[in-house]
């Protein structure tokens, strides 16, 4: 699908949040990383504050400030979407202004870790819904991977979740394509506007081939060329090629998000490390270093993805 059809629809890069030696962001690296992504003819916009920016371990004015030069780099001509991470809905509330100000074009609700061990469905659906008045934006949300407890909507939630009148897209991250096709039909029949964006970074080829209207990836930010290339394969009918990509992907995807899953925001430092483009992999605490074989797999990974990562 088009961005005529869904405005928010299209590639967005999930960037990282780079760290001085004292573990403060770097404000210049930040903003280089940003614009590097976005110089990739076809990139749609950036997704800051998620999984892989560390959402969960920045201060709620580093929230901001990331917002506020992702907007920089954006201009008029790329879109920011700025993550909330918070398990209290009240903070999360007061994130979501905050980012609205700071220069989001919209916010994505990512529920709060505690959720993977239960949660009440009306919880659930107040959380978002105090998300949405606050933030005054456009609003996404976030599937979750099967397997991780209720941050997985079952259909009835994620059917009340698509009432909230705000919500323009669903970063779909199932990790599963059956899963994935279920909410695309579930939320084509109930919300045909809303934008249904695969994002499971090791399986994107099967889910865009059953029908995506973009995705919301951290491969996006190392090796957005490839995304973009497989997103317009598919677009085109050109299944060859996308399979081809996909072959090109599938090892980085499983290495960068292998278990423990803990270790995939430093993951994807290090392939920016091995690329060049970043001189430090420092993450906040507990994460630290990674070990030489893990390092190893990620170097053999990008060689994998071809001459674009040389």
């Amino acid at each position: 699908m088009s961005e005529a059809t869904f405005p928010f629809g299209g590639i967005y890069a999930a960037t990282i949040c780079p760290l001085d030696a004292s573990g403060a962001i770097d404000a210049e690296v930040l903003h280089a990383h940003h614009a590097a992504v976005l110089a990739t003819e076809g990139m749609a916009g950036l997704l800051v504050n998620g999984h892989a920016g560390e959402n969960f371990a920045l201060e709620r004015q580093e929230l901001a400030q990331v917002v506020r030069t992702a907007r920089a780099v954006a201009g008029s001509r790329h879109k920011v979407v700025a993550g909330i991470n918070c398990e209290r809905s009240d903070m999360a509330a007061r994130m979501a202004e905050d980012a609205a100000a700071a220069g989001a074009d919209a916010v994505m609700v990512f529920p709060p870790f505690s959720w993977a061990l239960g949660a009440d469905d009306g919880a659930i659906v107040t959380h978002h819904r105090m998300i949405a008045r606050a933030a005054g934006v456009p609003m996404m949300l976030f599937q979750g991977a099967v397997g991780s407890g209720k941050t997985a909507f079952r259909p009835e939630v994620l059917a009340r979740l698509l009432e909230i009148e705000s919500v323009v897209g669903i970063k779909e991250g199932s990790w599963e394509t059956a899963a994935y096709d279920a909410t695309r039909r579930l939320t084509r029949r109930l919300r045909p506007d809303v934008a249904v964006m695969a994002s499971g970074d090791e399986h994107l080829f099967p889910c865009f081939a059953l029908g995506s209207d973009g995705s919301l990836v951290s491969l996006a930010a190392v090796v957005p060329e490839l995304i973009v290339a497989l997103d317009r394969a598919v677009a085109r009918g050109d299944m060859a090629a996308g399979r081809a990509l996909h072959e090109r992907l599938y090892l980085l995807g499983r290495v960068v998000y292998g278990a423990p899953g803990h270790l995939a925001t430093i993951r994807l430092k290090t392939c920016l490390r091995l690329l060049g483009r970043l001189a430090s992999i420092r993450c906040r605490p507990p994460v630290d270093t990674l070990p030489e074989t893990e390092v190893t797999r990620l170097r053999e990974a990008l060689a994998a993805a071809g001459p674009l990562c040389a």
